[in-house]
């Protein structure tokens, strides 16, 4: 039997690609839920929308776009790679 490894997200990040970023669809709603309400409130964003997330190797979120092009331009802008996760 093989031994199971548990790697953190650290070590996620540290995996031979420290410039990988991955990005998602997320909804709008997902992603006000997560600002605090004074905040959101002087957003003008649909909840039913799907915006698109650019996280780094270890999950955490680096930007949020409006559509799949600008995530990736955005990514490619600051010098990171791109891939896209379904």
């Amino acid at each position: 039997m093989t031994p199971v490894t548990t790697l953190s997200n650290h070590d996620f990040a540290g995996l031979g690609a420290p410039d990988l970023v991955y990005v998602r669809e997320i909804s709008a709603a997902d992603v006000l839920a997560d600002v605090p309400a004074d905040e959101a409130a002087q957003l003008s964003i649909d909840p039913e929308q799907t915006l698109f997330a650019v996280h780094g190797a270890d999950g955490q979120r680096l930007a949020i776009m409006a559509d799949r092009e600008s995530a990736f331009a955005a990514a490619v802008a600051h010098e990171l790679e791109p891939v896209s996760v379904h």
